[in-house]
C-alpha cells in the first residue's frame, strides 16, 4: 500500500442539507451538515439551479476550515436522476453529468446534485470525480416492477447508498455477509424510502421522490390518484411535481420542513402537530409491513436509520407497531459519508477499477411479454 496521504471531499446533498466530509485517507477529518431552508431552496425554480448556492456555500466552508480545493485529490458525490445503473463506485464524467442534469431517469431527487457538484469541482480543479450507490441503482425484481398501465413501470428510486451501508455493517455486526441476510431497511429523514434487502439485493421499496410511501417533511407521499387528479385540476402538475419532492409533507402542512420545530409543537401538546407527525409515523410502519410480505416475512432485522431518528417517539411506534415481524436495530444519521469515501480511496490507489457509466439502464423490459 502507498504512504501516500490522500483527501477525498465527499458531498452529500439532501432535500433539506448538504453534508460535506474531508477524509484523509481513511479518516475523517471533518463533517459538516449545512442546513437549507425550505423557503431558501425553493427561490431556485429548478433543482439543477440550486448548484451555485450549494457550491458557493461548501467553498465558504472549505475557507473557514483553511482547506484549499486545489490541495483535494477527490470529489466523490451522491448521485442519482440518471439512467439506473448497477451498484458500486462509478467515475464521473461528462455523460453521467449530462444525463444526471436533464434527470433521464425521470427523478429529480436532490441527491442528483451531489453528481454534479462532483464535477463541476472535477473541472474547476482537474481531479478525480466518483459516485457511488446513486438513488437509481436497480436490483428490482420484475414483481415490483409492474403497473396495471401498460407502459408505466415503477423503478428504483431509494436511499440506496445509506441503506445498503448499514445493511453490510449490520451483517456484520451478526457475523454474516449481507449477501447472506434479509433485511428491511427505513431511511427515516427529509425524505423517506423503505425497502426489502434480500440476500444482497434490494428487490423492492417505495419511490420516494416520486409520490409514493409515507408523506415526509419535504414530500406528498402516497395519494389516492383520483383525489390527486382533482387536486391537479385546480392547481397544475407543476406545482405536484414540486410538492412530490420539496414542497410536500410538512412544508405543504406547516410551511417548513424544519421536523425540529414540529415536534417541539408535538411536545407542546398541539393537536394538528400531533395527528401530521404520528400518521408519518404510522404510514412508515405500514412500509416495513409491505417489505415483511416480499421477504415472505423471512426478516433477519429491520434496520432503522436517518436523521429523525434523533426522536425517539418514532423509534419507540416502530417498535410497537413492527417489533413482531423482526429484531430492530436503529442507527441514528446515516452511514454515507464512509461509504462513499473508502471505494473512491480504493480506486486512487489503483485497488479498484470504477465503473464507467453506460448511459444505458439496467433494465430494458420484460424482452419478448408485451408488457
Amino acid at each position: 500500500m502507498s504512504d501516500k496521504t490522500y483527501r477525498l471531499l465527499i458531498i452529500n446533498p439532501g432535500s433539506t442539507s448538504t453534508k460535506v466530509s474531508l477524509f484523509e485517507n481513511e479518516t475523517s477529518v471533518f463533517e459538516k451538515s449545512l442546513f437549507h431552508d425550505a423557503d431558501e431552496l425553493l427561490k431556485y425554480p429548478h433543482v439543477n439551479d440550486q448548484i451555485p448556492f450549494r457550491m458557493n456555500v461548501i467553498l465558504d466552508m472549505l475557507k473557514e476550515e483553511n482547506i484549499d480545493p486545489a490541495s483535494i485529490d477527490a470529489f466523490v458525490g451522491r448521485g442519482g436522476s440518471a439512467c439506473t445503473q448497477p451498484g458500486g463506485l462509478t467515475s464521473v464524467d461528462q455523460r453521467l453529468y449530462d444525463d444526471t442534469k436533464n434527470a433521464v431517469g425521470g427523478s429529480e431527487h436532490p441527491a442528483k446534485l451531489g453528481v454534479m457538484l462532483a464535477y463541476e469541482f472535477n473541472k474547476k480543479y482537474g481531479k478525480k470525480a466518483y459516485t457511488l450507490n446513486p438513488t437509481n441503482v436497480d436490483e428490482y425484481c420484475d414483481y415490483a416492477r409492474l403497473t396495471g398501465i401498460k407502459g408505466v413501470y415503477r423503478v428504483s428510486h431509494s436511499h440506496v447508498l445509506n441503506q445498503k451501508a448499514v445493511a453490510e455493517f449490520h451483517a456484520g455486526k451478526l457475523g454474516k455477509r449481507y449477501e447472506d441476510c434479509n433485511f428491511i431497511v427505513a431511511h427515516i429523514d427529509g425524505g423517506i424510502t423503505v425497502s426489502a434487502h434480500e440476500k444482497g439485493r434490494m428487490i423492492d421499496g417505495n419511490m420516494g421522490a416520486d409520490g409514493e410511501g409515507a408523506f415526509t417533511p419535504t414530500r406528498i407521499g402516497s395519494i389516492p390518484v383520483l383525489a390527486l387528479l382533482d387536486y391537479i385540476e385546480e392547481h397544475s402538475i407543476e406545482d405536484v411535481r414540486l410538492k412530490c419532492s420539496r414542497a410536500g409533507g410538512f412544508v405543504s402542512l406547516f410551511g417548513t420542513a424544519n421536523s425540529d420545530t414540529i415536534h417541539e409543537m408535538v411536545e407542546k401538546g398541539d393537536r394538528k402537530a400531533s395527528l401530521v407527525w404520528n400518521t408519518m409515523i404510522y404510514q412508515i410502519c405500514k412500509m416495513i409491513g409491505e417489505m415483511s410480505t416480499v421477504l415472505k416475512g423471512k426478516v433477519d432485522g429491520i434496520l432503522l436509520t436517518g436523521g429523525l431518528l434523533r426522536f425517539q417517539d418514532i423509534i419507540d411506534t416502530i417498535e410497537d407497531r413492527c417489533g413482531w415481524i423482526a429484531p430492530i436495530s436503529v442507527y441514528p444519521g446515516e452511514m454515507e459519508q464512509e461509504a462513499l469515501a473508502l471505494p473512491a480511496l480504493k480506486a486512487l490507489r489503483g485497488e479498484l477499477t470504477p465503473i464507467t457509466y453506460s448511459g444505458k439502464n439496467v433494465w430494458n423490459g420484460f424482452n419478448d411479454i408485451d408488457l
